[in-house]
């Protein structure tokens, strides 16, 4: 058989320096195959700067996003999106008001056409592959919104399906309710995202808690328990970065010592080990976008 597709994304690129420059060094290792840059981050400046100045070794898509930092546009344009200090609303408020109708669609498509705006500005291109901070894109009006701005463009981009089967479910400990009700909301997001005709991966493997990243082994089991003939794998590595802190963790949560983990276990030779034994080939969004069919024949279970 012929080797299956693994697109390695690492998230949050330009959250902060020391974050950035450890995505950049996994991608000249070649493990890393696309990033995506969070626009709207006070940091994301320099960090384009940066993946510039080292020429370019990755795909650089958009990490579009409504639950960190400021937004683009005023916070008088946005109020529906925003705190009482003009800052994006932390996730669980998000959502709250994201499930009870309390978000004005017309903010959320003038603010994430203005990051996409902003994308094309920086980057001088648009996106190759796109998914959401926090996987906001899944949910309504979001989905819907980010659907109409992407399929403008003239090569529809990767957008990443939100979708896991049950075999990794069954097999791979670590945050398994917040994965099923992902996957339940990701399903219909990935139908909506093929019948636009933006291509996806079948399959995505590595959403956990912090603490399961501890083990030496965490990569290799997710890969061992995918199923699919094409899969994303999304990571979070970094070198510790003391600007994330108040804005996405603390040194007490987790969340900042998990992308340092992440980082060490993506640096070591095991892992590519161990994308060879589950029979994967790397593959970046733009290979994978132009050929890869929208309709993917394989439909995990979630």
């Amino acid at each position: 058989m012929p080797a299956r597709s693994l697109l390695v994304t690492a998230d949050d690129f330009g959250i902060g320096d020391a974050t950035s420059r450890g995505i950049l060094d996994l991608a000249v290792q070649g493990v890393v195959t696309s990033t995506v840059l969070l626009v709207n981050s006070p940091h994301a400046e320099s960090a384009v700067t940066l993946w510039k100045s080292r020429g370019c070794p990755v795909e650089l898509g958009w990490h579009p996003c409504l639950t960190l930092d400021r937004p683009i546009l005023p916070a008088s344009r946005v109020p529906s999106l925003v705190d009482a200090h003009g800052q994006f609303l932390h996730l669980s408020a998000f959502l709250k008001k994201i499930l009870r109708g309390a978000v004005d669609r017309r903010e959320v498509e003038a603010e994430l056409q203005a990051q996409y705006d902003r994308f094309r500005e920086l980057v001088g291109q648009v996106p190759m592959n796109v998914n959401a901070h926090h996987h906001v894109h899944i949910f309504q009006p979001v989905r819907e919104i980010l659907i109409r701005i992407l399929a403008s463009q003239p090569q529809p981009p990767f957008v990443r399906r939100v979708v896991e089967t049950r075999r990794s479910l069954t097999q791979v400990p670590g945050g398994r309710i917040k994965r099923l009700i992902l996957s339940a909301w990701g399903a219909r997001a990935a139908r909506a995202q093929a019948l636009a005709n933006l291509p996806g991966a079948a399959e995505l493997i590595g959403v956990t808690n912090p603490e399961c990243v501890q083990s030496p082994q965490f990569f290799a089991n997710w890969l061992r328990a995918a199923s699919c003939q094409h899969v994303e794998l999304t990571c979070h590595p970094g070198y510790w970065d003391e600007s994330l802190i108040g804005r996405d963790g603390s040194p007490e949560d987790g969340q900042l010592h998990r992308r340092v983990t992440e980082m060490k276990w993506l640096s070591e030779p095991s892992f590519r080990d161990a994308v060879r034994e589950a029979g994967f080939q790397l593959v970046t969004a733009s290979v994978t976008s132009s050929t890869l069919p929208p309709r993917v024949s394989e439909t995990p279970a979630a």
